[in-house]
């Protein structure tokens, strides 16, 4: 046993608390992950208001998890968290697209360059299959308007020196482009 055990009190409620919050942590970003995957779907389905209000409660519980995290920023490094961020920045980025035809910068204080990044590269394949809803709808300039979006993401992320699993997803976003050729492809040869 420690001679202080004082000292040692301290470290057990110290990591007691922590093991508290994460809890509250992991439940609460699974939710918003959730809420975020939602709000994706919904918009495919061109309902808006379903996916921005799926969208808005998510940040209610990121801003929720602002709180419980205070004094406790290593929460905020929590892989459940983190994952529902970038699911969030991936559902923000695609409503902002639907609604704006255009990429959003994402100013959310909780959205780092990390998250940000993987957010963008899985946008890349939203908009691959809001490509090929478009195509079969025969709305073609659409699905040009798309490859052209995807074509800028890649054009800025060919620009990092992305590793690990930044890496992974820039790999993914490629596969993206790749396919957003293929239909753009097809499409010419049925215009023929």
């Amino acid at each position: 046993m420690p001679k202080n055990i004082n000292y040692f009190s301290r470290v057990k409620k110290d990591f007691e608390t922590y093991a508290a919050k994460r809890r509250i942590v992991v439940k609460n970003a699974n939710e918003a992950l959730g809420l975020s995957k939602r709000a994706i779907f919904a918009l495919h389905r061109d309902n808006y208001n379903e996916g921005e209000a799926n969208i808005k409660r998510a940040e209610k519980i990121f801003n929720y998890l602002e709180k419980v995290s205070k004094g406790n920023p290593k929460l905020r490094y929590e892989g459940a968290w983190r994952s529902a961020l970038e699911e969030y920045a991936e559902a923000r980025l695609f409503a902002f697209y639907i609604k704006n035809k255009r990429v959003a910068d994402i100013t959310n204080r909780q959205i780092d360059a990390d998250i940000y990044i993987g957010g963008l590269c899985d946008f890349t394949g939203e908009l691959v299959r809001l490509a090929v809803r478009r195509a079969t709808e025969k709305n073609y300039k659409e699905v040009t308007e798309i490859k052209k979006i995807i074509e800028g993401v890649m054009h800025n992320l060919i620009q990092l020196d992305l590793t690990g699993y930044l890496r992974t997803k820039f790999d993914q976003s490629k596969n993206n482009m790749r396919k957003i050729e293929e239909i753009t492809y097809e499409l010419s040869l049925r215009s023929k």
